[in-house]
């Protein structure tokens, strides 16, 4: 299990926005406490209500260098149903997102695995999952 993910941000303000689409239907919020100071860049974190941890943040990169997706890279999110697969994958779209595989099942990676893909604004690569086993990762 990992504490937190973070993602560079060229555009903040976009990405932020981006994110507060895709990540609500995953029962994702803004951090309220995002504010605290680490003496880092600029950033934005959601959670999980009333939960610190796990996190996931979009950030000015700390060495000033504009940020860039990785090649390889994929944020994968668990999705309390096959409903919330759909919903985040098509606020992904709606929100300046790319399309990299519509939402259904995959039974080359599990019998119940439902998932879709996309790209955020700034090219990084996203999962949205359901599958048996994930429940205790979502709300």
């Amino acid at each position: 299990m990992f504490s937190h993910v973070i993602l560079g941000a060229r555009d903040l303000e976009r990405q932020g926005a981006f994110y507060d689409a895709v990540l609500a239907p995953l029962g994702l919020v803004r951090d309220p406490d995002e504010s605290a100071e680490d003496g880092g860049p600029e950033g934005i974190i959601w959670v999980l209500p009333g939960r610190r941890w796990p996190q996931f943040c979009v950030q000015y990169p700390w060495n000033g260098e504009p940020a860039t997706a990785g090649n390889g890279v994929q944020v994968s999110f668990a999705a309390t149903s096959h409903e919330a697969v759909d919903r985040a994958w098509a606020a992904a779209l709606a929100n300046g997102g790319s399309d990299e595989g519509a939402p259904g099942l995959r039974p080359h990676y599990a019998p119940d695995y439902y998932g879709a893909y996309a790209r955020d604004p700034e090219g990084n690569k996203l999962c949205f999952v359901h599958a048996e086993g994930l429940d205790g990762l979502t709300v």
